[in-house]
C-alpha cells in the first residue's frame, strides 16, 4: 500500500526539498471541539511553536498541515475533506486528541466519526483528552523528522488509494458510520 523510499533512492533534490519543508510548516487548524483550547498556549511565548518553524495559516491553499482538533461529526466531515483536497501537495494530517482516534467521549454517537484515518490519511495522532502543549510540540517535531526523512507520505497513500478513501467517505456521508467498540 505505501511505498517507502529508502534514503539511497531519493534524489539529492528530493532530500533538499524535504529538508526545507521540515523547517517551514504552515498549519491550518480545523477546530471542531474542545481540543482546540490547548492550541493557543502552544503558539504563545511559553512554548513558542514558531521557534521550530511552525506557524498558523489562514487558508488551505497555503497550509502544509491540516490539524483536526476534537470530535468530527459526519456533517463536518464533508468540509474537512474539501479543505484537505484544496491543500497543495505535499500535505500532512495530524489527528489531535482522543476524538479523532476513537470518537472520545462521543464514541457511541450515531453522527460522530470514530476513526479519522478511514477517511483521510493521518500522518500522526496526538493522543489525550486534551493533549498538552508539550505533546503537541513533540508530535510536530516528529512530523518534522518524518518529512525530512521522506517518511510522511499520507498524501501519496490518499492519491494511490483514492477509491478506498472515497468509498469510506461516501458511506459516512450517507449515514453508514463505522463504529469501533
Amino acid at each position: 500500500m505505501d511505498r517507502k523510499m529508502s534514503p539511497e533512492t531519493r534524489s539529492a533534490l528530493e532530500k533538499l526539498a524535504d529538508w526545507f519543508r521540515a523547517r517551514s510548516i504552515w498549519m491550518l487548524h480545523y477546530c471542531t471541539g474542545c481540543g482546540a483550547v490547548e492550541l493557543p498556549p502552544s503558539m504563545t511565548s511559553r512554548f513558542d511553536m514558531e521557534r521550530f518553524g511552525i506557524g498558523p495559516m489562514a487558508t488551505p491553499r497555503q497550509a502544509d498541515v491540516l490539524l483536526i482538533t476534537g470530535y468530527l461529526a459526519t456533517k463536518t466531515l464533508r468540509r474537512v475533506i474539501y479543505t484537505y483536497e484544496q491543500m497543495q501537495t505535499p500535505k500532512y494530517v495530524i489527528g489531535f486528541g482522543s476524538c479523532t482516534i476513537n470518537g472520545g467521549i462521543y464514541y457511541d454517537s450515531y453522527n460522530v466519526i470514530t476513526r479519522l484515518d478511514l477517511y483521510l490519511p493521518v500522518d500522526i495522532y496526538i493522543a489525550g483528552c486534551m493533549p498538552r502543549p508539550e505533546a503537541i510540540l513533540t508530535a510536530f517535531n516528529k512530523l518534522r523528522e518524518m518529512i525530512e526523512k521522506g517518511e510522511a507520505n499520507g498524501w501519496k497513500r490518499y492519491e494511490e488509494n483514492k477509491e478506498w478513501y472515497r468509498a469510506n467517505q461516501l458511506k459516512a456521508l450517507n449515514g453508514e458510520v463505522y463504529v469501533t467498540r
